[in-house]
């Protein structure tokens, strides 16, 4: 009996595992022929529509993109494309396209300006060439090469094509700015000597020969000489009578001041030593006439006349110092005159 109940159960597992295996078949099958029969619907789509959820659609014109797709009783709503963005043909896309930016940092400058129906069309910046064009615009662009020294322009560069460059053959150079290479400079030719060979970016540089070269510099060293001296000459004479001006001036000052301040010298007595000092009196004219015979200074010493209306004293005894007195005479401007102590002469 146990047995029965087992064989039984055993076949009702095998029935239940294998409608399960059906139902998934059956799925599977009925999903295959749900995608079959979309993809005919949107194959079976009009070229003025296009495929969407509900079926197919009436597309959007060009420069509006679909804002609501169509439904069984509504036809497909449009709406216009924003500023920067465009489409350019019939269209059952959501958004529109993003308009191109021409970058003048890669070369790239606006040759036509993007619309609602239509992209931007970018064309190169002088100097530049396209490398990547497309529908008669240009998307990349790369600077033409600049030859380098010792190559010419074999072909300049142009919007679509890069520069040509290429090296100059032997005897001749270039700066790599020019269409062709120029033949170096022959020194024997021109008279001059060779003091440098050319290369392929340089001349031949010439020079004078030994004998004239030397002489034209000896010129020139002694045109410096000769400049260097005569300025000197000048400066010196300049210098020397500068001196003799200021000799002469000083000269007339002193004969001046010993015009105004000459002394007079003692008739009777020694020369005045410069241990002697000096002692000025200055009186007024006239003055001098009153009192001869008893103003004096000290003992009076016996006293002589002298010229211009002076009194030379002359003192004999060692205790005293002789003074000498002189005449203002009428405008004329008084003059002190000095005379020192005379000193006792010793044998």
């Amino acid at each position: 009996m146990l047995n029965i109940l087992m064989v039984n159960t055993n076949w009702k597992m095998f029935f239940f595992n294998l409608e399960f295996i059906f139902n998934i078949y059956l799925g599977l099958l009925l999903f295959h022929i749900y995608i079959i029969d979309n993809a005919t619907a949107s194959a079976n789509c009009r070229p003025a529509e296009y495929s969407s959820e509900e079926g197919c659609c009436p597309n959007c014109p060009p420069g509006m993109h679909v804002n609501r797709h169509c439904t069984e009783f509504r036809s497909t709503s449009c709406a216009s494309c924003t500023e920067g963005t465009f489409q350019d043909g019939n269209n059952g896309r959501e958004q529109c396209f993003s308009c191109k930016h021409c970058d003048a940092g890669l070369g790239l400058k606006v040759k036509k300006s993007c619309s609602s129906t239509s992209d931007a069309v970018c064309e190169v910046l002088d100097g530049f060439f396209c490398s990547d064009s497309n529908g008669g615009g240009c998307r990349a662009a790369q600077r033409h090469t600049v030859c380098s020294p010792g190559q010419y322009i074999g072909q300049r560069g142009t919007a679509d094509k890069d520069t040509e460059c290429l090296p100059c053959t032997d005897g001749t150079f270039s700066i790599g700015t020019s269409t062709s290479c120029q033949y170096h400079t022959k020194c024997e030719s021109v008279g001059l000597k060779l003091m440098k060979p050319g290369t392929d970016s340089t001349d031949s540089e010439c020079g004078e020969h030994g004998p004239h070269a030397g002489l034209v510099a000896g010129i020139v060293i002694l045109g410096v000489i000769l400049v260097a001296l005569i300025i000197r000459a000048i400066i010196l004479r300049k210098k020397i009578r500068e001196k003799a001006n200021q000799r002469r001036d000083k000269k007339r000052e002193t004969q001046e001041l010993e015009t105004e301040t000459t002394p007079l010298k003692s008739t009777d007595g020694p020369e005045p030593t410069r241990d002697q000092q000096e002692c000025t009196i200055t009186i007024p004219d006239g003055t001098m006439d009153d009192h001869d015979d008893d103003q004096s200074l000290g003992p009076a010493p016996p006293s002589s006349p002298t010229h211009n209306g002076s009194v030379s004293v002359s003192d004999h005894q060692e205790d005293h110092q002789p003074v000498l007195i002189k005449r203002d005479s009428g405008a004329s401007q008084s003059t002190p005159l000095s005379l020192g102590p005379l000193p006792p002469v010793h044998p």
